[in-house]
């Protein structure tokens, strides 16, 4: 059974004790590739180091954190920075599967919505300009998210909502916005978990795997450190509610992450 975790910040400091052994968990796992996302340029070094060691499981993202805009002053020098990368990767760096992980975060603070706008936008058109999907986080702004979005409409936008947790209608209005694929992670097995309603009307072509490592850890693990190889449990959990083989949810889910980020 192949797996692939779309969303892993497995470079961060939480694993500094223990990443290889973490990426070799991964592997036992089944996981054939581990997708990482960008934060900011603090911690662009640790995610290029690991896809350099990594070379045939880890692929990098590039984009700057919504919540990176609240926190640098220097915000529009970091996408200046995502756009030179992404004109040319560093040494060691083939290419990036993806500009991510951008979008919109209003639960932290309200006061710099319109600096977050304003750089999703500007990464939006770079998405554009080369091509590549958009991994989007969104956390307290899903209407002001699908209101940009909706305006792509018909200009060959693409991606995957990452830690999707909105409703059935939304899922819906969102997959008429452009070409979308909505990452499931281990929210999905919580007691009570609204994900997991959503995910019985999803159709398994629209669904992506991921962690979200070190957060969002899965059950039976929650309240612990997560990992790229606990997604194995989000697989699981997917299969019960949708009634099928675990082996096809991986099949199915891993075809959908090969097509959108051309693995």
């Amino acid at each position: 059974m192949t797996l692939i975790d779309t969303h892993s910040h497995l470079y961060c400091e939480e694993f500094d004790s223990d990443r290889e052994e973490a990426v070799s968990r991964a592997r036992e796992a089944g996981i054939s590739r581990l997708l990482l996302p960008a934060i900011d340029s603090l911690t662009h070094e640790r995610l290029f180091d690991m896809c350099r060691r990594n070379r045939d499981l880890c692929l990098p993202m590039m984009g700057l954190h919504p919540t990176s805009v609240n926190d640098l002053p220097d915000w529009r020098g970091e996408l200046d920075t995502v756009e030179r990368y992404l004109e040319t990767p560093p040494d060691g760096i083939d290419r990036f599967c993806a500009i991510g992980e951008i979008g919109l975060d209003f639960y932290w603070s309200q006061e710099f919505k319109q600096e977050q706008m304003e750089a999703f936008r500007r990464q939006i058109e770079l998405s554009l300009r080369y091509g590549l999907p958009i991994a989007v986080h969104t956390r307290e702004a899903w209407n002001t998210t699908a209101e940009i979005v909706r305006q792509y409409r018909g200009r060959g936008l693409k991606g995957v909502f990452h830690a999707f947790s909105d409703s059935v209608e939304r899922y819906r209005e969102l997959k008429e916005s452009g070409d979308f694929v909505f990452g499931i992670g281990g929210v999905v097995t919580f007691k009570k978990s609204n994900v997991a309603e959503v995910v019985r009307e999803m159709s398994l072509d629209d669904i992506v795997l991921e962690t979200d490592c070190p957060y969002l850890t899965p059950a039976p693990f929650r309240g612990r450190r997560n990992e790229s190889a606990y997604v194995v449990y989000v697989c699981r959990k997917i299969a019960e509610l949708k009634g099928v083989d675990e082996a096809e949810v991986a099949r199915r889910t891993t075809m959908n992450a090969e097509r959108m980020f051309e693995l």
